[in-house]
């Protein structure tokens, strides 16, 4: 006779419960599409359109997006009030913040950047 999820978690004490609740928060937190994102924060389309001064259709299409610009994606968490936080993950070592990526970077260092290019 098989064991349901329910009757396994009616067996445990109410602490271990309380543990595996709170980690099932996290791990669906964890988890999430932009539109997902989006209708957690209780934002529309349109309203995340009207900070990015796009059109309903952009941000729709957006959201339905595998690949995404670290940059447009940068934006787009800005439009619903964060911030993105890129975190790279090794075996080895801690997790490590990344810094400086994905964001825009003034036209004057861009133009520096491209005179370095290109006298290479």
């Amino acid at each position: 006779m098989s064991i349901t999820l329910k009757d396994k978690m009616k067996g445990l004490s109410p602490a271990r419960r309380k543990i595996i609740k709170a980690r099932t928060v996290e791990l669906v937190k964890e988890q999430m599409t932009l539109r997902e994102l989006r209708r957690a924060r209780k934002l529309t389309q349109v309203s995340v359109a009207r900070q990015l001064h796009l059109t309903q259709d952009s941000v729709s299409r957006l959201e339905q997006r595998s690949d995404v610009l670290l940059s447009t994606l940068r934006k787009t968490i800005k439009a619903m009030g964060g911030n993105l936080c890129l975190v790279a993950e090794f075996p080895d070592r801690e997790p490590v913040v990344l810094s400086g990526i994905g964001e825009i970077e003034p036209p004057e260092q861009r133009s520096t950047h491209r005179r370095h290019a290109d006298a290479q």
